[in-house]
């Protein structure tokens, strides 16, 4: 269906109430018809509930494992599926709470595998363009004799390990991106993600940095699942939507790496939002979490050169940012993990 036959393109998110995607939804509502598909499994309602009143949002509540028919939905009847189609599809759909990790592994390798295809048979059903939201483990483990990954570079990881169904997982579902782009004349593209950051990442699941500022907070030990040498990488979310929407209007499929290529020690990133938020709190060091695993550097040279895209956030303003998103949206809580209140 062309483009012009509408005023606005329907355009499919597919966990759209989690951290990145509510953004996109932020983004892609202002001038189009945005379908925001999530459990809430690794969402939020609270990520999307100010655009639920926007004429322009759709929210369906549904695991992508078994969405086929979006045309059953009567509160997408305004935005014409049957006439108008989708136009864009942007999949984000996966578990990602490092605490549930274990949890959620066969709903981790469903979606990697069958909520992939799903997404890819509704973008050939309707002769749309879709954009896959990769991962940097697809590279493998970190060699620290050669620490930045570069695409189509790729390290010995094995398939039989208890992190098999995401790292694994994003692999596959890279390899159906690719196959129902060479079967279908798909327009499909992939973008790897590396450590993204910013408001709306969920707390007290183990991501790092939210985790770090509430204990800041509430004087609470910033605890870093590693050693003094455990670095990191950073991208701000605002950049990583500057990405993904350049991503989608250009011609490119990709893959490429989306990321900062600047390190930092976590112990330097712990210090200064410590300093940030005034806290009397310390650096207590444990044992790494199974979803916490040392990641290699982004060569961003593909994204430079094939989309003018890098990265323009500071950290230093992108924690502040953080901050003030981890202040205004604190809870309390006893860190025997037994009572939950919010400010």
């Amino acid at each position: 269906m062309s483009k012009s036959a509408f005023e606005k393109k329907n355009i499919l998110v597919l966990g759209g109430a989690g951290f990145i995607g509510s953004h996109i939804c932020d983004k892609l509502v202002k001038d189009n018809q945005v379908i925001c598909v999530d459990n809430f499994v690794s969402g939020s309602r609270e990520n999307i509930d100010h655009l639920l009143q926007n004429e322009n949002f759709v929210f369906i509540n549904d695991d992508v494992n078994s969405l086929v028919n979006l045309e059953k939905y009567k509160e997408l009847e305004r935005f014409q599926i049957k006439f108008q189609g989708i136009q864009e599809i942007y999949n984000l759909a996966c578990p990602t709470s490092p605490i549930d990790f274990t949890k959620n592994i066969i709903l981790s390798a469903h979606t990697n595998s069958i909520g992939t295809i799903r997404a890819l048979d509704l973008a050939v059903k309707y002769k749309a363009k879709i954009l896959h939201f990769s991962s940097s483990v697809v590279y493998g483990p970190r060699n620290d004799q050669e620490p930045t990954m570069t695409e189509g570079k790729y390290y010995p990881l094995s398939p039989l390990t208890p992190r098999a169904c995401y790292d694994e997982g994003k692999r596959f579902a890279e390899t159906l991106v690719y196959t129902y782009r060479q079967h279908y004349n798909l327009d499909a593209k992939i973008l790897r993600l590396f450590t993204t950051y910013g408001p709306r990442m969920p707390l007290f699941v183990g991501h790092m940095i939210p985790d770090f500022i509430v204990a800041a907070l509430d004087n609470q030990p910033l605890v870093i699942y590693g050693d003094a040498n455990f670095t990191t990488t950073l991208c701000y979310i605002s950049d990583v939507i500057d990405a993904s929407t350049k991503m989608m209007a250009s011609a490119e499929a990709g893959p490429y790496n989306i990321g900062s290529p600047e390190e930092h020690k976590v112990s330097d990133i712990a210090q200064e939002i410590i300093k940030m938020t005034n806290s009397k709190s310390e650096i207590h060091y444990a044992d790494s979490l199974l979803f916490m695993t040392k990641l290699g550097i982004p060569d961003i040279t593909q994204a430079k050169e094939r989309l003018q895209w890098f990265p323009i956030m500071t950290l230093k303003k992108g924690l502040e940012e953080t901050v003030l998103y981890g202040k205004a949206h604190r809870v309390m809580v006893n860190w025997n993990n037994t009572q939950i209140v919010k400010d």
